[in-house]
């Protein structure tokens, strides 16, 4: 059979740039799990054009909540051109119902234990509706080639998987549930191999948190150390409780790490249970990293309930104080499947439930402690102010560990903040719209935004 392979786009008319996107190492596990008999193309629609009328037989669409409306579209496109079309990732795991009504199948879950199983079934015309696995192990190796977007730019890095699961339950958060509570390796020998035959020079390992088991983490990382590759990764901050977790991990080529900090609300990071609680000692802990040759990455979420207008100064204050790499900042997303998404759908908080808002930078729920338009304006301000050049230039001579990291990672950031400059009047017309519109907007800014 001929099997065309789709991460789809929220926004498909917008092309991102290949050297500064992840692959989508989902498409690639299934090219790998995919046996040789069949003939498979991959397309990534962030960065090229899906054709509706390509000669395939069957078309896997593997996507998240922001994506979901346009896989939807993309397989009634295919299903009327006579193609079969499944469907996989974190979305259709969470509400298999929901995109059972747009697709031939669905696999609910991880791929490894059922794909094979799917094609077969389509092949000979007995394809089930849904498929569904559980936890599988991870000990299979699959291989999967370069792993690369495109042709080779400076920051393609390929994207590695070495555990899944999560010990912790985060209100915001849905890791736990679709890959479950223990944490599953991948063996090390494995991740080697993978690496070799990916032949890169720069990795990112996709673990929610790569030093979630420590005692992996540093035979990981004492088994990667001769392959001479950079990579970066995710970690909670609790990596800087562990001197010789960090001299393994800066050892083995680490030059940047991902910290879901969230808040600069000491009430905020006790109540998500964090390792540090104390902002000064957080501040320490930046300074520690850093001083390891590590570039730092910071990740905000704005929106909780606790949460002011005076976040937005806040955090920036912190951020600069702190010479923060760089960093990404998100509005609070109730994703279905999460406590947070339960919570707001009963308390009558959401104005929106297209998931094309989804995404980490739309108000879909009405704070508690400001109007959705607040928060939103928020998000953008700080978005231009902490990727501004004169902001770029005051922290880079605290950032010359990597310079070409820093650099690139901050222009992505300006790119970011003005898509979603950009999309602001479709947010207060799509959701923010009419009818709600004295409840969720400032009354001095309403006439100029009906204007």
């Amino acid at each position: 059979m001929k099997i065309l392979l789709v991460s789809p786009s929220a926004y498909p008319e917008i092309k991102a740039h290949g050297g500064l996107m992840i692959p989508q190492l989902a498409l690639h596990i299934l090219e790998g799990l995919t046996p040789p008999e069949h003939e498979i193309t991959t397309i990534e629609e962030e960065i090229a054009e899906v054709d509706l009328d390509a000669e395939c037989d069957v078309v896997g669409i593997s996507f998240m909540t922001s994506n979901a409306p346009r896989a939807y579209e993309l397989a009634g496109e295919f299903r009327k051109r006579g193609k079969k079309v499944v469907f996989g990732g974190i979305h259709p795991t969470i509400l298999p119902d929901e995109a059972a009504a747009y697709a031939d199948a669905v696999v609910v879950g991880e791929a490894e234990g059922v794909w094979e199983q799917v094609l077969d079934d389509c092949k000979n015309n007995r394809l089930k509706p849904r498929y569904h696995e559980g936890a599988v192990s991870l000990d299979r190796y699959i291989p999967m080639g370069s792993r690369r977007v495109g042709k080779k730019q400076s920051f393609n890095a390929v994207p590695v998987m070495t555990t899944r699961g999560c010990p912790y339950s985060c209100d915001f958060c849905c890791v736990s549930e679709i890959y479950g509570k223990k944490i599953r390796h991948v063996p090390i020998s494995n991740v080697v191999r993978g690496i070799e035959e990916a032949a890169g020079d720069m990795y990112i390992f996709l673990d929610d948190n790569i030093i979630g088991d420590p005692h992996y983490a540093k035979e990981l990382f004492r088994a990667i150390k001769p392959l001479k590759i950079k990579w970066g990764g995710q970690a909670s901050i609790s990596f800087v409780h562990d001197t010789e977790l960090m001299r393994l991990a800066a050892d083995s080529g680490c030059v940047a790490l991902f910290f879901g900090l969230e808040s600069v609300s000491e009430i905020q990071l006790k109540k998500m249970r964090k390792s540090i609680k104390d902002i000064a000692r957080l501040g320490e802990a930046i300074k520690k990293i850093k001083g390891m040759g590590i570039h730092f990455h910071a990740s905000f979420v704005f929106g909780f309930d606790d949460d002011t207008p005076e976040v937005f100064p806040e955090t920036l204050d912190f951020m600069m104080k702190n010479k923060i790499g760089s960093a990404s900042l998100n509005i609070l997303t109730p994703y279905p499947g999460t406590r947070v998404y339960t919570q707001f759908k009963s308390e009558g908080r959401l104005i929106s439930e297209n998931w094309k808002y989804y995404d980490h930078s739309t108000v879909v729920y009405r704070p508690k402690n400001m109007t959705p338009y607040e928060l939103q304006t928020g998000l953008i301000g700080a978005k231009k102010e902490f990727s501004s050049f004169g902001s770029i230039f005051a922290r880079l001579p605290w950032n010359m560990a990597h310079p070409l990291i820093f650099l690139g990672s901050n222009m992505a950031a300006r790119k970011n903040a003005s898509n979603d400059q950009l999309k602001l009047p479709n947010v207060v017309n799509e959701i923010f719209n009419q009818a709600t519109l004295p409840n969720i907007i400032p009354m001095s800014l309403q006439p100029a935004l009906q204007a």
